[in-house]
């Protein structure tokens, strides 16, 4: 019968922090053993008794730091009994207790992944109270280093899957800067569901496009780069317009794992002179306009909305009509997601929306902000203004063009 027991050994002036103990024994005797060195040891130790696997595995918490287990008893498989413990130790440390004529078996647990072993009858208070203390700090020291080459992985895995996977702009026009700043809202992860890209065919004309697929997991980023990669292709191929479009949706509905998946689209079309673009809004926020140069006297709006279609995915058939944009000599065009201006502003559910961005925008112009620094600027704002970091993905994509070529 599985049995539980706990005990608290008092703290004493001058000892180390508080340890939550896991004894793994069935003998009353080697029990009172532990109990009475620890208490001995002046360590502040809170002890958690089991009889057996069973027992442990139920009173095992997050808050248990090491476990002892006693692989001295008869008639049990005690490599396979400490395999077990390993399983469901998690952070704990684990010492193993033996016998004097099992000492060999304490330097094979530790080659299974104990931290430490003792001898019953060669152990006395001080040794119990540092095995127990150095196996905490080696498993300790072990995660950190685990958690440190499991970091080191991922950046690599990062910069290279990044590299690609998030679109290098094919531009060769000298007058125009493209600055672009992502972030997915999953912890860790590379890739969400926003997507952007931007293309210069032959000819001149400038395309660029950002789009969001509703939902944030792995499935969603992997959408997105399909559709991303789709209508590069599209375009390179010479397709512009509510044709492109169509083709998209078509793309989505093969592609997509159900049914309910959408995706907004905003897609810009800039003509060879640089002075007047076409615009196609499946269902996503209205870009900003910047013309002028940074300062005072520059001009930051939003794009109209009202000629706009649904978004991919969501009505078969669908239209997206074309809004032309008069431009002019010096502009910039930012295209972003709706992570961007969903945002909370203070308490309550007032979002900041695309009215807010525009508000955010022309402070941030009049103080100067361009390129890179816009984007950072913005992105900073809404966070403080949300009160903790976004937790939607995030695209923006700003590409500009001077006249005079200050590269602002």
């Amino acid at each position: 019968m599985s049995t539980i027991s706990r005990q608290t050994h008092p703290f004493t002036p001058g000892t180390e922090d508080r340890v939550d103990l896991l004894l793994i024994d069935d003998d009353p005797s080697d029990v009172l053993m532990v109990e009475k060195m620890l208490a001995e040891s002046g360590m502040d130790a809170g002890i958690t008794v089991a009889s057996d696997l069973a027992a442990a595995g139920r009173t095992l918490t997050r808050r248990t730091q090491c476990i002892i287990v006693d692989l001295s008893a008869p008639g049990i498989d005690r490599l396979e009994a400490l395999r077990k413990v390993l399983a469901l130790s998690g952070p704990a440390a684990v010492v193993v207790l033996t016998g004097l004529e099992d000492a060999h078996l304490g330097v094979q647990a530790v080659a299974a992944g104990a931290e430490d072993y003792l001898v019953k009858q060669e152990v006395d208070a001080p040794l119990l109270a540092r095995a127990i203390r150095y196996a905490i700090e080696r498993k300790r020291s072990e995660e950190t280093e685990r958690r440190l080459v499991e970091a080191r992985i991922l950046g690599r895995e990062n910069a290279r899957l990044e590299r690609g996977l998030l679109p290098v702009p094919l531009i060769d026009d000298p007058s125009l800067r493209h600055h672009t700043r992502y972030r997915p809202g999953r912890r860790r992860a590379l890739l969400g569901g926003d997507f952007y890209d931007t293309v210069q065919t032959e000819g001149g004309a400038v395309h660029l496009m950002i789009g969001d697929v509703c939902g944030h997991g792995p499935d969603e980023a992997a959408l997105g780069v399909q559709l991303r990669m789709a209508w590069r292709t599209l375009v390179l191929a010479g397709h512009t317009g509510e044709q492109l479009l169509g083709t998209l949706d078509t793309v989505l509905g093969h592609e997509r794992r159900s049914e309910e998946i959408f995706t907004t689209l905003c897609m810009i079309t800039i003509a060879p002179s640089g002075r007047t673009a076409r615009m196609h809004l499946a269902g996503h926020p209205a870009p900003l306009l910047f013309r002028g140069a940074p300062g005072r006297d520059g001009e930051v709006t939003a794009l109209p909305d009202y000629a706009h279609g649904p978004a991919l995915g969501l009505v078969p058939g669908a239209e997206w009509p074309t809004t032309e944009i008069d431009l002019g000599d010096s502009w910039g065009l930012m295209l972003y997601t709706d992570g961007l201006i969903e945002g909370r502003i203070g308490e309550g559910s007032t979002r900041l929306g695309t009215d807010g961005l525009l508000g955010l925008a022309r402070t941030a112009r009049g103080r100067g902000a361009a390129g890179r620094h816009l984007i950072d600027e913005l992105v900073t704002e809404v966070e403080r203004l949300n009160g903790d970091a976004l937790t939607d993905d995030l695209a923006v994509l700003l590409l500009t063009r001077w006249a005079d070529r200050t590269g602002h």
